[in-house]
Protein backbone atom coordinates (compact mmCIF):
# COMPACT_ATOMS: atom_id res chain seq x y z
CA UNK A 1 0.00 0.00 0.00
CA UNK A 2 1.71 3.34 -0.97
CA UNK A 3 0.75 6.74 1.47
CA UNK A 4 1.95 10.07 1.52
CA UNK A 5 2.31 12.08 4.43
CA UNK A 6 -0.32 14.83 4.45
CA UNK A 7 -0.23 18.65 6.21
CA UNK A 8 -0.83 16.83 9.61
CA UNK A 9 2.03 15.63 9.96
CA UNK A 10 1.27 11.79 11.27
CA UNK A 11 -1.55 10.74 9.57
CA UNK A 12 -1.61 9.14 6.02
CA UNK A 13 -3.51 9.20 2.98
CA UNK A 14 -3.51 6.64 0.39
CA UNK A 15 -2.31 7.22 -3.18
CA UNK A 16 -5.30 7.16 -5.89
CA UNK A 17 -2.85 5.14 -7.92
CA UNK A 18 0.48 3.97 -8.03
CA UNK A 19 2.99 1.52 -9.22
CA UNK A 20 6.65 -0.26 -7.70
CA UNK A 21 9.48 -1.69 -9.46
CA UNK A 22 7.27 -2.26 -12.86
CA UNK A 23 9.64 -4.31 -15.36
CA UNK A 24 8.55 -5.33 -18.64
CA UNK A 25 10.31 -6.13 -21.60
CA UNK A 26 9.38 -7.42 -25.07
CA UNK A 27 12.04 -10.01 -26.53
CA UNK A 28 15.24 -8.49 -25.37
CA UNK A 29 14.05 -5.11 -24.88
CA UNK A 30 13.09 -3.57 -21.72
CA UNK A 31 10.63 -1.30 -22.28
CA UNK A 32 9.86 -0.52 -18.70
CA UNK A 33 12.78 -0.92 -16.22
CA UNK A 34 11.65 -0.94 -12.64
CA UNK A 35 9.24 2.36 -12.80
CA UNK A 36 7.88 3.20 -9.64
CA UNK A 37 5.55 6.28 -8.24
CA UNK A 38 2.54 7.25 -6.83
CA UNK A 39 -0.09 9.79 -7.83
CA UNK A 40 -1.65 11.76 -5.34
CA UNK A 41 -5.35 11.50 -5.26
CA UNK A 42 -7.34 14.84 -6.24
CA UNK A 43 -4.61 16.17 -8.47
CA UNK A 44 -3.67 16.68 -12.28
CA UNK A 45 -0.03 14.82 -12.71
CA UNK A 46 1.71 14.43 -16.05
CA UNK A 47 3.73 11.62 -16.97
CA UNK A 48 6.79 12.76 -19.25
CA UNK A 49 9.83 11.52 -21.01
CA UNK A 50 11.57 11.28 -24.39
CA UNK A 51 10.20 9.15 -27.07
CA UNK A 52 10.90 5.88 -26.01
CA UNK A 53 11.10 6.03 -22.28
CA UNK A 54 8.46 3.84 -21.61
CA UNK A 55 5.32 5.83 -20.67
CA UNK A 56 2.21 4.17 -22.61
CA UNK A 57 3.47 0.55 -22.14
CA UNK A 58 3.72 1.84 -17.72
CA UNK A 59 -0.05 3.46 -18.68
CA UNK A 60 -1.05 -0.14 -20.28
CA UNK A 61 0.19 -1.46 -17.36
CA UNK A 62 -1.74 0.36 -14.69
CA UNK A 63 -4.93 -0.07 -16.79
CA UNK A 64 -4.60 -3.66 -17.37
CA UNK A 65 -3.85 -4.06 -20.82
CA UNK A 66 -0.54 -5.43 -20.33
CA UNK A 67 0.76 -7.18 -17.59
CA UNK A 68 4.03 -6.67 -16.34
CA UNK A 69 6.75 -9.33 -15.72
CA UNK A 70 7.73 -7.58 -11.83
CA UNK A 71 6.44 -5.11 -10.29
CA UNK A 72 2.64 -4.23 -8.69
CA UNK A 73 -0.09 -1.77 -9.22
CA UNK A 74 -2.40 -0.41 -6.61
CA UNK A 75 -5.65 1.53 -7.06
CA UNK A 76 -6.72 3.59 -3.66
CA UNK A 77 -4.92 1.40 -1.76
CA UNK A 78 -5.50 -2.30 -3.31
CA UNK A 79 -3.71 -4.46 -5.11
CA UNK A 80 -5.08 -4.51 -8.67
CA UNK A 81 -1.72 -5.87 -10.63
CA UNK A 82 -3.27 -9.20 -11.38
CA UNK A 83 -7.22 -7.80 -12.23
CA UNK A 84 -7.49 -7.67 -15.43
CA UNK A 85 -8.84 -4.09 -17.02
CA UNK A 86 -12.24 -4.32 -17.25
CA UNK A 87 -12.03 -5.41 -13.83
CA UNK A 88 -10.09 -2.22 -12.81
CA UNK A 89 -12.15 -0.13 -14.90
CA UNK A 90 -15.53 -1.21 -12.70
CA UNK A 91 -13.68 -0.38 -9.83
CA UNK A 92 -13.12 3.65 -11.34
CA UNK A 93 -9.63 3.51 -13.50
CA UNK A 94 -10.65 4.02 -16.89
CA UNK A 95 -8.43 4.91 -19.61
CA UNK A 96 -7.98 6.83 -22.90
CA UNK A 97 -5.83 6.16 -26.23
CA UNK A 98 -3.01 7.99 -28.10
CA UNK A 99 -5.64 7.09 -30.80
CA UNK A 100 -9.28 8.08 -30.48
CA UNK A 101 -10.78 4.77 -30.56
CA UNK A 102 -14.29 5.78 -31.40
CA UNK A 103 -16.94 3.70 -32.67
CA UNK A 104 -17.46 4.80 -36.12
CA UNK A 105 -20.63 3.58 -36.53
CA UNK A 106 -22.75 4.25 -34.07
CA UNK A 107 -23.61 8.38 -33.56
CA UNK A 108 -21.91 10.28 -30.87
CA UNK A 109 -24.67 9.88 -28.84
CA UNK A 110 -24.70 6.47 -28.86
CA UNK A 111 -20.81 5.96 -28.14
CA UNK A 112 -21.53 7.84 -24.99
CA UNK A 113 -24.60 5.21 -23.99
CA UNK A 114 -22.05 2.28 -24.89
CA UNK A 115 -19.42 3.93 -22.09
CA UNK A 116 -21.98 4.07 -19.13
CA UNK A 117 -21.26 1.56 -16.54
CA UNK A 118 -23.97 -0.55 -14.61
CA UNK A 119 -27.01 -1.19 -17.41
CA UNK A 120 -29.43 -2.42 -16.07
CA UNK A 121 -30.11 -3.93 -19.28
CA UNK A 122 -27.32 -6.26 -19.92
CA UNK A 123 -29.16 -8.21 -17.66
CA UNK A 124 -31.70 -10.82 -19.32
CA UNK A 125 -33.37 -11.30 -16.13
CA UNK A 126 -33.74 -7.70 -15.52
CA UNK A 127 -35.31 -7.21 -19.20
CA UNK A 128 -37.89 -9.70 -18.22
CA UNK A 129 -38.42 -9.60 -14.74
CA UNK A 130 -37.57 -5.99 -14.04
CA UNK A 131 -38.08 -3.97 -17.26
CA UNK A 132 -39.31 -1.10 -15.45
CA UNK A 133 -36.09 -0.87 -13.55
CA UNK A 134 -34.47 -1.10 -17.37
CA UNK A 135 -36.54 1.61 -18.97
CA UNK A 136 -35.88 4.11 -15.60
CA UNK A 137 -31.95 3.60 -15.63
CA UNK A 138 -31.43 3.80 -19.78
CA UNK A 139 -33.36 7.36 -19.30
CA UNK A 140 -30.88 8.23 -16.42
CA UNK A 141 -27.78 7.18 -18.72
CA UNK A 142 -29.70 9.46 -21.48
CA UNK A 143 -29.77 12.25 -19.00
CA UNK A 144 -26.35 11.44 -18.22
CA UNK A 145 -24.92 11.12 -21.74
CA UNK A 146 -26.78 15.09 -22.72
CA UNK A 147 -25.04 16.69 -19.91
CA UNK A 148 -21.35 15.52 -20.72
CA UNK A 149 -22.31 16.43 -24.35
CA UNK A 150 -23.26 19.79 -23.58
CA UNK A 151 -20.18 19.57 -20.98
CA UNK A 152 -17.84 18.81 -23.94
CA UNK A 153 -19.82 21.00 -26.62
CA UNK A 154 -20.85 17.96 -28.54
CA UNK A 155 -24.50 18.33 -27.52
CA UNK A 156 -25.15 19.93 -31.08
CA UNK A 157 -23.70 16.45 -32.97
CA UNK A 158 -25.21 14.35 -30.82
CA UNK A 159 -26.98 12.23 -33.65
CA UNK A 160 -23.96 12.54 -36.27
CA UNK A 161 -21.88 9.58 -36.82
CA UNK A 162 -19.08 9.88 -34.95
CA UNK A 163 -16.61 8.71 -38.05
CA UNK A 164 -17.10 11.75 -39.57
CA UNK A 165 -16.31 14.05 -36.72
CA UNK A 166 -12.76 15.66 -36.74
CA UNK A 167 -9.72 14.77 -35.14
CA UNK A 168 -10.51 17.33 -32.65
CA UNK A 169 -13.94 16.78 -31.93
CA UNK A 170 -13.10 12.60 -32.15
CA UNK A 171 -10.62 13.62 -29.02
CA UNK A 172 -13.11 15.24 -27.20
CA UNK A 173 -15.58 12.63 -28.07
CA UNK A 174 -13.00 10.40 -26.75
CA UNK A 175 -12.51 11.82 -23.19
CA UNK A 176 -16.48 12.62 -23.27
CA UNK A 177 -16.94 9.07 -23.00
CA UNK A 178 -14.31 8.14 -20.50
CA UNK A 179 -15.95 10.84 -18.32
CA UNK A 180 -19.28 8.61 -19.11
CA UNK A 181 -17.83 5.83 -17.09
CA UNK A 182 -17.65 7.90 -14.13
CA UNK A 183 -13.92 6.98 -13.44
CA UNK A 184 -12.15 8.29 -10.06
CA UNK A 185 -9.12 7.53 -11.69
CA UNK A 186 -8.60 8.69 -15.47
CA UNK A 187 -5.52 7.86 -17.29
CA UNK A 188 -4.93 10.32 -20.45
CA UNK A 189 -2.90 9.23 -23.41
CA UNK A 190 -1.53 12.20 -25.21
CA UNK A 191 -4.75 13.98 -24.95
CA UNK A 192 -3.13 17.54 -26.65
CA UNK A 193 -1.55 15.36 -29.70
CA UNK A 194 -2.80 16.28 -33.12
CA UNK A 195 -5.32 19.33 -31.97
CA UNK A 196 -5.20 23.08 -32.44
CA UNK A 197 -4.14 25.35 -29.39
CA UNK A 198 -7.49 27.04 -29.35
CA UNK A 199 -8.90 23.16 -28.88
CA UNK A 200 -6.02 22.53 -26.16
CA UNK A 201 -6.87 25.12 -24.08
CA UNK A 202 -10.71 23.70 -23.80
CA UNK A 203 -9.42 20.37 -23.44
CA UNK A 204 -7.05 21.47 -20.22
CA UNK A 205 -10.01 23.73 -19.43
CA UNK A 206 -12.04 19.98 -19.31
CA UNK A 207 -9.05 18.47 -17.39
CA UNK A 208 -9.58 20.67 -14.68
CA UNK A 209 -12.93 20.49 -14.04
CA UNK A 210 -12.31 16.60 -13.60
CA UNK A 211 -9.83 17.38 -11.06
CA UNK A 212 -12.46 19.59 -9.33
CA UNK A 213 -15.32 17.33 -9.40
CA UNK A 214 -12.90 14.48 -7.88
CA UNK A 215 -11.39 12.67 -10.29
CA UNK A 216 -8.10 12.10 -10.12
CA UNK A 217 -5.95 12.68 -13.79
CA UNK A 218 -2.57 10.87 -15.08
CA UNK A 219 -1.74 12.31 -18.52
CA UNK A 220 1.02 11.16 -21.05
CA UNK A 221 1.92 14.80 -22.45
CA UNK A 222 4.66 15.93 -24.57
CA UNK A 223 3.50 19.42 -24.44
CA UNK A 224 5.47 20.67 -21.59
CA UNK A 225 3.60 24.28 -21.26
CA UNK A 226 0.58 22.26 -21.02
CA UNK A 227 2.25 20.22 -17.79
CA UNK A 228 3.10 23.56 -16.36
CA UNK A 229 -0.07 25.10 -16.62
CA UNK A 230 -2.81 22.60 -15.53
CA UNK A 231 -0.34 19.73 -13.57
CA UNK A 232 0.04 19.87 -10.00
CA UNK A 233 2.84 16.79 -10.22
CA UNK A 234 5.17 15.48 -12.79
CA UNK A 235 6.88 11.97 -13.23
CA UNK A 236 9.85 11.62 -15.44
CA UNK A 237 10.44 8.66 -16.89
CA UNK A 238 13.88 7.55 -18.49
CA UNK A 239 14.64 4.54 -20.35
CA UNK A 240 11.75 2.60 -19.00
CA UNK A 241 12.36 3.96 -15.17
CA UNK A 242 11.04 7.41 -13.00
CA UNK A 243 14.18 9.76 -13.19
CA UNK A 244 12.93 12.23 -10.89
CA UNK A 245 9.19 13.66 -9.42
CA UNK A 246 8.03 17.00 -8.63
CA UNK A 247 6.58 20.15 -9.86
CA UNK A 248 7.58 21.30 -13.16
CA UNK A 249 9.18 24.38 -12.08
CA UNK A 250 11.58 22.45 -9.86
CA UNK A 251 12.53 19.71 -12.62
CA UNK A 252 13.86 22.30 -14.95
CA UNK A 253 16.39 22.51 -12.57
CA UNK A 254 16.72 19.11 -11.99
CA UNK A 255 20.39 18.20 -13.68
CA UNK A 256 19.20 14.77 -14.39
CA UNK A 257 16.03 15.54 -15.96
CA UNK A 258 17.54 18.36 -17.85
CA UNK A 259 20.31 15.82 -19.12
CA UNK A 260 17.61 13.27 -19.90
CA UNK A 261 14.82 15.52 -21.56
CA UNK A 262 14.28 19.28 -20.58
CA UNK A 263 17.38 20.74 -21.98
CA UNK A 264 15.62 21.92 -26.15
CA UNK A 265 12.51 23.11 -23.61
CA UNK A 266 14.69 25.19 -20.93
CA UNK A 267 13.73 28.59 -22.56
CA UNK A 268 9.73 27.68 -22.93
CA UNK A 269 9.71 25.90 -26.41
CA UNK A 270 7.52 22.81 -26.60
CA UNK A 271 9.15 19.15 -26.50
CA UNK A 272 7.57 17.47 -30.41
Amino acid sequence: MTRESTAEGNSTTVSALACADLQKSFGGVKAVNGASFSVPRGTVSALIGPNGAGKTTVVSILSGALRPDTGAVTLGGDDVTKLPSHRRAELGLIRTFQLSREFGGLTVFENLMVAARRQAGESLVDIYLRPRLVTRRENELKERAAVVLEQFGLYALRDEWARSLSGGQKRLLEISRAVMAEPTVLLLDEPMAGVNPVLIDRIGEHILDLRAGGVTVLMVEHNLNVVEKICDHVIVLAEGRTLATGQMSELRDNTDVVRAYLGGVLDGRIDS
